[in-house]
């Protein structure tokens, strides 16, 4: 682990962030979780898939 996420760790230990915030991380993990169960349950749209054939990338 790198040493600088220990030093922050210290810091949100001493300075813990503010409810809002907490609330508002806690709502944006929320819409992710909802989404990917959105998505798993009915699949990726199709109009949402870009057509294939474009040229091949290089290695």
């Amino acid at each position: 682990m790198n040493p600088i996420w220990f030093v922050r760790m210290a810091r949100w230990a001493r300075h813990p962030p503010s409810m809002g915030r907490v609330k508002l991380v806690l709502g944006v993990v929320a819409l992710c979780l909802v989404l990917v169960v959105i998505e798993r349950i009915w699949g990726w749209p199709a109009w949402l898939t870009l057509p294939g054939g474009g040229r091949a990338m290089r290695p």
